[in-house]
């Protein structure tokens, strides 16, 4: 089954080579990075493709593609120390730190501290020559603060936000969890392959709910699934102890019972055996 698997994982990585979008259309249509909210910046506007009947636009599937190949190759201009990702969001935070760990860009996860980028004298002060955010909502400090030392900026940008210093925009629900993980998915891919750490996309290892699952579910995971099967054992020995015991009890009872009947068999015997005597006796005297 598991090779199985893998050779569906080998065949779905050399169609997305082929295709002209990075991924399937259908797998990005599944995360719904797409959907965007209620509003709509005038920002936003020409990355919008139109409106649902419920009132949520959504964004325009080929422009998404088209500016996530173009911001991995922005990225990979650059050495992996020189860029930093700002990810103030849970989400965002743990898809970029995946996408930190496979390529050697830097993160900065939770609330971005005013300064990081312009006080050298804060402990946690970078001098980045490229930085990435994730919701220019959230991280408006941050693109400030590159706009002020010269930094150009990549910003995954929704149908609601504002792209005011934002030098690469890419159209994306920057929100949801799924679709998180697959915009880092596929910058890390793009990026390992321009680094030169993989050569085609079938060498590419990780799934896309690497990037979307959390480490702590992972390790909990562990210890809920092998639980009940440690209870189980447990109680199964108890109930063979249990029953070993209950036989041992009852073993007992029987010998103890055959001792006692034997007790009780043996003056019976010989008060029938010593009956006949007293009656020939009798019987020679009636004589």
């Amino acid at each position: 089954m598991a090779d199985e698997e893998k050779v569906e994982e080998k065949t779905e990585k050399v169609e997305e080579e082929k295709s002209s979008y990075l991924i399937p259309q259908e797998k990005y249509l599944e995360t719904g990075i797409h959907i965007g909210t209620r509003f709509k910046t005038s920002d936003m506007k020409k990355f919008v493709f139109k409106m649902r009947d419920d009132g949520l636009y959504i964004l325009d599937l080929r422009k998404i593609d088209e500016r996530l190949r173009e911001a991995a190759k922005i990225i990979g201009k650059y050495k992996p120390e020189e860029v930093v990702v700002v990810a103030s969001r849970l989400y965002s935070g743990n898809a970029a730190e995946k996408f930190s760990k496979l390529t050697g860009v830097g993160i900065l996860k939770g609330r971005f501290v005013p300064g990081t980028m312009t006080n050298v004298n804060l402990p946690n002060f970078r001098e980045p020559k490229l930085l990435v955010v994730c919701d220019p909502k959230g991280e408006w400090e941050a693109i400030r603060e590159a706009a002020m030392t010269g930094v150009p900026v990549v910003a995954l940008c929704d149908t609601d936000n504002n792209t005011a210093f934002v030098d690469w925009i890419v159209p994306a629900n920057n929100k949801g969890r799924r679709s998180l993980a697959i915009v880092f998915y596929l910058l890390t891919r793009e990026l390992m392959m321009s680094q030169g750490k993989i050569k085609s996309y079938s060498e590419f290892e990780p799934r896309m709910d690497y990037f979307e699952r959390f480490e702590e579910e992972t390790e909990k995971k562990k210890p809920v699934e092998e639980a009940p099967k440690e209870k189980a054992a447990e109680e199964k020995t108890e109930k063979k102890e249990e029953e070993a015991k209950k036989e041992g009890e009852e073993e007992e009872r029987a010998k103890k019972a055959i001792e006692k009947a034997k007790e009780e068999k043996g003056p019976e015997k010989k008060k029938e055996t010593a009956k006949p005597k007293e009656e020939k006796a009798e019987e020679k005297s009636s004589e």
